[in-house]
């Protein structure tokens, strides 16, 4: 067989290769380690990797010290000032030795500070978070996750029992959405509201909507995104095209908030459906990283479909490789979307290809505050 078809034929090295497997090797030396945390110029980087590698070891009691802390209300009950340990214990049904144990660790993590001897107030991260209530209620929904989680190699091969964060999300099953009941999509919908406060600032803060007539946010959910744009560009007529069923949430929501007459709600599913015309920018809020490629390959040609000529779509969601140095965003949203069932995270420049097989044109990647939340792109028709 000729040396080319040869499936065992090794692959040229590179040079960055080859420094790489000499790194690898050095770093995987215990003499080494041994020596690096002696030598004084080396002293700070081996500390610093000893303590990243016992975050990614300690993590998931991290998350849920956390998970508890919310769970509590701990932060909300904190809110007027310091309290002792015996009123925390007291009010949260906890044994005082278990509390002091909680309360120590949220203070390692600086969500609480010691104030004194046995009182405890905000600290840094629990003060920010009060300002954050979708922080909270994503940390509650990660009851699901955790569960999916617990044999990880069972979910990465697809074996075991249906997942909870699939049922969370059910239209990861239902991708029409016609089967879908209130009840059905009322979690996934509210955990999504909670949530968006902050999205939309990023989001608008990127790119203001004050020079468009009309937008149409696409898997809108109860209008929270819609609500806030219309704050911030008053001139604006609103669209909104979600499932039936969350349809109906976003029509009773924005009614109540005095929007009825700016807004024209539209059921149905991008998957089976064509999208509403008549707004000259179309919206795509978190939506595109919770579906597949072919799935967004055909979102984008519907959305293009429904512009006119200088349209422009907004596209808002994490990303990779844009989260402020740190690809813990990528990390996260690679195990979520693999237990969810669908979806992958993507780069920018991934989704500027998607774009342009489109058939966009000027795709544009712009600043936002907190890229870990979300970065945003558009694109013109």
């Amino acid at each position: 067989m000729p040396a080319a078809l040869r499936h065992d034929t090794p692959a040229p090295v590179s040079f960055g290769d080859r420094w790489r497997g000499w790194r690898d090797a050095l770093l995987a030396s215990a003499s080494f380690q041994r020596w690096a945390a002696a030598f004084p110029l080396t002293r700070p980087i081996a500390r610093k990797r000893a303590a990243e590698l016992f975050d990614l070891c300690a993590g998931f009691v991290y998350s849920q010290t956390l998970a508890a802390c919310v769970q509590l209300d701990l932060f909300e009950g904190l809110r007027a000032g310091p309290r002792d340990l015996a009123a925390l214990a007291a009010r949260t049904a906890i044994p005082e030795a278990a509390m002091e144990s909680l309360c120590e660790a949220a203070c390692a993590l600086q969500l609480l500070e010691r104030r004194g001897a046995v009182r405890y107030g905000l600290g840094p991260l629990g003060a920010a978070l009060l300002g954050n209530p979708g922080i909270a209620a994503m940390v509650r929904h990660h009851a699901a996750l955790y569960d999916d989680l617990g044999d990880p190699l069972a979910l990465l091969r697809g074996q075991g029992r249906e997942r909870r964060l699939a049922q969370y999300w059910p239209y990861a099953l239902d991708h029409s959405g016609a089967a879908l009941t209130r009840d059905d999509v009322a979690p996934y919908t509210a955990l999504m509201a909670a949530s968006q406060p902050m999205i939309a600032d990023v989001v608008l803060a990127a790119y203001p909507l004050t020079g468009h007539r009309c937008l149409l946010d696409v898997g809108g959910g109860d209008g929270s995104f819609l609500a806030a744009a219309a704050r911030a560009a008053p001139q604006l007529q609103l669209k909104l095209f979600d499932l039936p069923e969350v349809a109906a949430i976003a029509r009773e929501r924005l009614g109540s908030a005095g929007l009825a007459g700016r807004t024209t709600i539209t059921p149905g599913s991008f998957y089976d459906d064509p999208l509403p015309s008549g707004a000259d920018v179309i919206s795509l809020i978190r939506v595109v990283h919770d579906h597949d490629d072919e799935a967004v390959a055909q979102l984008f040609a519907k959305v293009r479909a429904a512009l006119p000529a200088g349209g422009v779509l907004l596209l808002g969601e994490p990303m990779r490789d844009m989260a402020g140095g740190s690809d813990g965003v990528s990390a996260y949203f690679e195990i979520y979307l693999r237990a969810m069932g669908q979806g992958r995270p993507r780069s920018a420049a991934r989704l500027r290809e998607l774009l342009t097989l489109a058939g966009f044109s000027q795709v544009r990647v712009l600043r936002t505050r907190i890229p870990l939340i979300a970065s945003v792109i558009v694109a013109k028709s």
